[in-house]
């Protein structure tokens, strides 16, 4: 399931598009980070963003706590309509085109304002979603999505995406756990589906050293902070 609520707090510096053709690169860093975590269903990214927000806090930061899709009143409505429904309620081509724009209004209402004015926003899910889920599993491909978020999103990329590794048994047992037997329309699909979706994710990170860090989700919650807290050492 995707990420279940956002809130407010603080800002960031991200990069940005120069082209849709590679991977976008910071071209001026505004005063705040940005900061994405990302993963599979079930591996405890809601959780993470209220403690680490809670974390950055407890060090003097200004913090904005958002999601993806979500995080403005124009991404909340679009929001409703990718994840409510039937599982063929829409086509990848559409998918990746309502995500692109609840994420175009995310980033100019939500995001850039709160880097501008030098906060960190820490945000559950990002670019890299989409392009794990409808440009990987979905078979859209990587560069469709980054054309779309080039135009939608000015290519804005996260100063750090944190991503948070679990075993697929144990993602799935969360995930059951949290549904209660009702999961969104992305939740619902099959284990080749989200077999393919983590499998995206860590090509983008082993390709993208420099922004990503591969964070183990195992264990107790705190000691999860705490390694996420570890990744972001150079930034703090």
């Amino acid at each position: 399931m995707w990420a279940r609520r956002a809130s407010s707090g603080g800002s960031a510096t991200g990069s940005t598009a120069c082209s849709a053709d590679r991977e976008p690169h910071r071209v001026s860093p505004a005063p705040g980070r940005f900061v994405s975590l990302e993963g599979g269903e079930g591996v405890g990214k809601s959780t993470q963003v209220r403690a680490l927000a809670a974390a950055l806090r407890a060090r003097g930061k200004e913090v904005i706590e958002t999601r993806e899709p979500g995080g403005s009143p124009g991404a909340e409505a679009i929001r409703k309509l990718l994840l409510e429904g039937a599982g063929d309620r829409w086509t990848p081509e559409a998918e990746a085109l309502l995500f692109a724009a609840a994420r175009a209004d995310h980033v100019a209402r939500t995001i850039r304002p709160a880097m501008e004015r030098g906060a960190w926003v820490v945000c559950d899910r990002f670019l890299d979603s989409s392009i794990a889920y409808q440009g990987g599993a979905d078979g859209l491909g990587d560069e469709a999505i980054r054309s779309l978020h080039a135009v939608g999103s000015r290519g804005l990329l996260p100063d750090r995406t944190l991503l948070l590794a679990l075993p697929e048994q144990e993602a799935a047992a969360r995930e059951a756990a949290r549904d209660a037997g009702k999961p969104d329309r992305f939740g619902a699909r099959d284990t080749a589906y989200h077999s393919a979706v983590g499998q995206t994710f860590r090509r983008l990170a082993d390709a993208d050293a420099a922004r990503w860090r591969i964070v183990d989700a195992t264990g107790a919650a705190e000691a999860v902070t705490a390694r996420l807290i570890d990744a972001l050492a150079d930034l703090l």
